[in-house]
């Protein structure tokens, strides 16, 4: 599927909720503050993507999505092992101030081991942790989900430092003012460390699945796959670098700070289109 300029048909059913929104007088929620991370692994044809699909009783359930998550206070209050380029580096490429930055890498890297099994660690700043996947794990993953124990804490047990240095910004979405729920989330891409695998974990999805970048843009297309727009432009984005080394140097000129805002037009003729802005 080849991402439109012009930008994407809207579903009746929005329309008419943002139309009702404009003609109340509504109020625009508050943004969360969010991070969802873009998994990749090398296949036999390029490279491939992590997609999770939200269960239908989850704000946009039924969506494929990359595993992510609003930022919890335990990320801002967090007193982690940290590797890889400091807060205050980390906020001057977000546009945030140092606390708020560490805040979302480390939401980034927490909401990647609860939704996928996968952990961006390593006991020094040199090295990643291997399998992830046992029973004392997977408890400690539950634990970590339930908010039972903080993703600091369960780093420090282990002896453990976060490798922010393996996760690389790439955007940042704002959901549109019309809808009850919304996030301003930062996205970040993440190879998948060797000796890691993902593992369908997380209550939150239904199905998961590996698939190359412009063939889940293709089945997104064809109504196979359902996706929102951050979604369906990312992999469409990072389809066009081409292979892995591609996306990795492309991360490095991104913009991560300034939001894309969908926002609603609606055409002469009727159609009702989102336009990226």
């Amino acid at each position: 599927m080849t991402i439109d300029p012009d930008g994407f048909p809207a579903p009746p059913a929005l329309v008419e909720h943002a139309r009702r929104f404009h003609a109340e007088g509504g109020t625009p929620a508050v943004p969360r503050v969010a991070a969802t991370v873009l998994l990749l692994r090398p296949a036999a044809a390029g490279f491939e993507v992590y997609l999770i699909r939200r269960v239908a009783a989850m704000a946009f359930g039924g969506m494929y999505a990359f595993p992510g998550g609003g930022v919890d206070p335990s990320d801002s209050q967090a007193h982690v092992g940290w590797a890889g380029p400091a807060p205050a580096e980390w906020g001057a490429r977000l546009g945030l101030s140092p606390e708020a930055a560490q805040a979302v890498v480390c939401a980034a890297a927490r909401e990647v081991f609860e939704e996928a099994g996968v952990l961006l660690a390593g006991p020094d700043g040199d090295t990643v942790v291997g399998d992830v996947s046992g029973d004392d794990w997977e408890a400690a993953r539950v634990a970590l989900e339930g908010r039972q124990v903080g993703f600091a804490d369960l780093l420090a047990e282990r002896g453990l430092t976060l490798r922010s240095d393996l996760l690389l910004p790439w955007s940042r979405w704002i959901t549109p003012e019309f809808e009850p729920r919304r996030f301003d989330t930062y996205f970040f891409v993440a190879l998948l460390p060797t000796g890691q695998r993902t593992r369908h974990v997380s209550g939150e999805a239904d199905r998961t699945l590996w698939i190359r970048p412009a063939d889940a843009c293709d089945r997104a297309g064809d109504g196979e796959l359902t996706m929102l727009p951050p979604t369906l432009v990312t992999l469409g984005q990072v389809a066009a670098c081409g292979d892995i080394d591609g996306v990795v140097a492309a991360s490095a000129t991104r913009d991560p700070a300034t939001p894309v805002t969908p926002h609603l037009d609606v055409r002469p003729d009727g159609e009702a289109r989102f336009v990226l802005g």
